[in-house]
C-alpha cells in the first residue's frame, strides 16, 4: 500500500457570486449615506491581505442620525405595529437570506478567513433558523413567560464580533425586532461586509425605514453608540476587558445590558468515553473557525489512564487537518482574522513555551501570504500557566489530566470564565451529575459546538450575564 497520504485536488468556491464594491457607506433609516463626520477604514481578505473595500467609520453626528432613526421608527411605525406583522417581515428576512445563503457565506469566508464549509454549513443554516424562530415568537410574546403584556424597551444598541459577524448579527437583531425594539447595530471593524448586505437584505425585505440601522467604524464607534442617551438597550459579544468598559458606562443610567464575552472552556474526557468521538469533538472544540470561538473547548481534561491513547488520537487527527485557502471545500482551518489577532496567539504560545510547557504543531505547510496559524497542542500544562487560564482565541489547545471525576469539576471550574463546558462518558448519570456542578452556561456531553435558536446561550462570572437564543433571549429586549 502506498504510505503516502491522500491529496485533495483543490475544490474551490467561486468569488464570482459575490460582487464586493469598493465604497460602502453607512446605513440610517433605510438607505445607505456617508459618513457626516468619521474618517474611512478598509476591511481585508485575511488569507491574501488583499483590501477588499473602504468602508465609512461612523463619528458622533452618524451615530445620532441612526439612533434619531431607531427611535422614530420606533415610536411610529415598529413599536404599534402588531406583533402577526412583524412576524411577516421576520419571515421575509429569513427567506431571502436563505435564497441568498451562497452569496453570503463566500462574502462571510473571504472577508472574515473562516473555511467556506463552515459559513455555508454551519453559520448561514443558523442566521436563517434564528430569523425563522424568532418571527414565530413574534405575535406570541405574552406566551414567553414574561408577564400577560410584555412591551418592548425601545432602541437597542448593538455591537458584535469579528468571530461569527453574520451570525451574532442573527442572535442580536432578531429577538430584538420580535420583541418590537428597534436596532442600531455596530459591526465588528474587520469584518463590516456581509452586515452592509444584510442592510441589503433589509431593503429588499421593505422593512420599514430606520428599524435597523447599521453603523460601522471601531471602537470609537461602538463606545459613541454604547453611551448614547437615546438608545435603551445594548447588547454587546467581544472581549471580557471590552464588556467591562461597558459595564461601568451604563451603570447608574436606566439602559438594560446583556454581555456574551470571553471563555476558557474545559473538554472533559473520561476513561470510559468513545475515544474516537472524544478526539473528533475536541477537533471541532477548538479547531472550528481557527478557535475563533468564544466557547472554544480551548482546555482539554483528559482523564489519566487513557492520556497517552487520546494523545496519540488527537495527534494523529491533528496531522489530517488542512490548513489553507477559505474558499476551498477541502479546507478544514482557514486563515487568522486579523494580523493584530496573529500576534496576539503568538505571543500566548511562546509564553506557554516560555513557561515550560511542551508545544506539538501539526505538520502542515502554511501560506505565504495572509495571517496562518498551524493547529497547535500544549502538553504538560498546569493550572498556573497563563496558556491555561488566559482566552489566546486561536488554534491552540492546553491538556491537562485529572484522576477522578471531583478532581475533574475542580480543574475545570478553576477559571474566571463559564461560558461552556464539554463532557466525554458513557454514564449517563456521570454527565448528570457533572453538568450540576460545572459552572458553565452550557454544557454539551458527547459533542460540543452544537447550536440551536430554540436554546438559550450565555455565560456566568467574567464570561457575562444575560442568555441568547431560545425564550430566554426574549427577556433582554422586553419590560419584565
Amino acid at each position: 500500500m502506498d504510505s503516502e497520504m491522500f491529496e485533495y485536488a483543490p475544490a474551490p468556491e467561486s468569488r464570482s457570486i459575490v460582487d464586493i464594491s469598493p465604497e460602502y457607506g453607512l446605513f440610517v433609516d433605510g438607505e445607505f449615506v456617508e459618513s457626516a463626520d468619521g474618517t474611512p477604514m478598509k476591511t481585508v481578505d485575511p488569507a491574501s491581505e488583499e483590501v477588499l473595500a473602504e468602508v465609512a467609520a461612523a463619528g458622533p453626528v452618524d451615530v445620532d442620525n441612526a439612533v434619531a432613526a431607531a427611535r422614530r421608527a420606533y415610536d411610529e411605525v415598529w413599536g404599534p405595529m402588531p406583533g402577526r406583522d412583524r412576524a411577516k417581515y421576520l419571515y421575509r428576512i429569513a427567506r431571502i437570506i436563505q435564497e441568498r445563503s451562497r452569496e453570503l457565506a463566500v462574502l462571510e469566508s473571504i472577508d472574515n478567513g473562516k473555511p467556506i464549509r463552515e459559513s455555508r454549513d454551519v453559520d448561514l443554516p443558523l442566521v436563517a433558523a434564528h430569523f425563522f424562530y424568532y418571527a414565530g415568537w413574534a405575535d406570541k410574546l405574552e406566551y414567553a413567560g414574561f408577564g400577560p403584556d410584555p412591551q418592548p424597551l425601545g432602541v437597542a444598541g448593538q455591537v458584535i464580533p469579528w468571530n461569527f459577524p453574520l451570525l451574532m448579527l442573527a442572535w442580536k437583531i432578531a429577538p430584538a425586532l420580535a420583541a418590537g425594539n428597534t436596532v442600531v447595530l455596530k459591526p465588528a471593524e474587520t469584518t463590516p461586509l456581509t452586515a452592509l448586505r444584510f442592510a441589503e437584505i433589509c431593503q429588499q425585505a421593505d422593512l420599514p425605514p430606520g428599524v435597523v440601522n447599521i453603523v460601522t467604524g471601531a471602537g470609537d464607534t461602538g463606545r459613541t453608540l454604547v453611551e448614547h442617551p437615546g438608545v435603551d438597550k445594548v447588547a454587546f459579544t467581544g472581549s471580557t476587558e471590552v464588556g467591562r468598559q461597558i459595564a461601568k458606562s451604563v451603570a447608574g443610567t436606566a439602559k438594560k445590558l446583556t454581555l456574551e464575552l470571553g471563555g476558557k472552556a474545559a473538554n472533559i474526557v473520561f476513561d470510559d468515553a468513545a475515544l474516537d468521538q472524544a478526539v473528533e469533538g475536541v477537533v471541532n472544540g477548538i479547531f472550528f473557525n481557527q478557535g475563533h470561538v468564544c466557547c472554544a473547548g480551548s482546555r482539554l481534561l483528559v482523564q489519566e489512564s487513557v492520556y497517552d491513547e487520546v494523545l496519540a488520537k488527537l495527534k494523529r487527527r491533528m496531522a489530517l487537518l488542512r490548513v489553507g485557502d477559505p474558499l476551498d471545500k477541502n479546507t478544514d482551518i482557514g486563515a487568522i482574522n486579523s494580523a493584530a489577532q496573529l500576534d496576539k496567539i503568538r505571543t500566548l504560545s511562546q509564553i506557554g513555551e516560555d513557561e515550560g510547557a511542551h508545544r506539538w504543531t501539526a505538520p502542515c505547510p502554511l501560506p505565504d501570504r495572509g495571517f496562518w496559524f498551524a493547529p497547535t497542542i500544549f502538553t504538560g500544562v498546569s493550572q498556573a500557566h497563563r496558556i491555561a487560564r488566559e482566552e489566546i482565541f486561536g488554534p491552540v489547545l492546553s491538556v491537562l489530566t485529572f484522576r477522578t471525576p471531583a478532581e475533574a469539576v475542580e480543574k475545570a471550574n478553576n477559571t474566571p470564565y463559564g461560558l461552556s463546558a464539554g463532557i466525554w462518558t458513557e454514564k449517563g448519570s456521570r454527565i448528570l451529575w457533572l453538568a450540576d456542578k460545572l459552572r458553565a452556561g452550557v454544557v454539551w456531553a458527547n459533542t460540543f459546538n452544537r447550536f440551536d435558536p430554540a436554546s438559550p446561550f450565555g455565560g456566568y462570572q467574567e464570561s457575562g450575564y444575560g442568555r441568547e437564543g431560545g425564550r430566554h433571549g426574549l427577556e433582554a429586549y422586553l419590560h419584565v
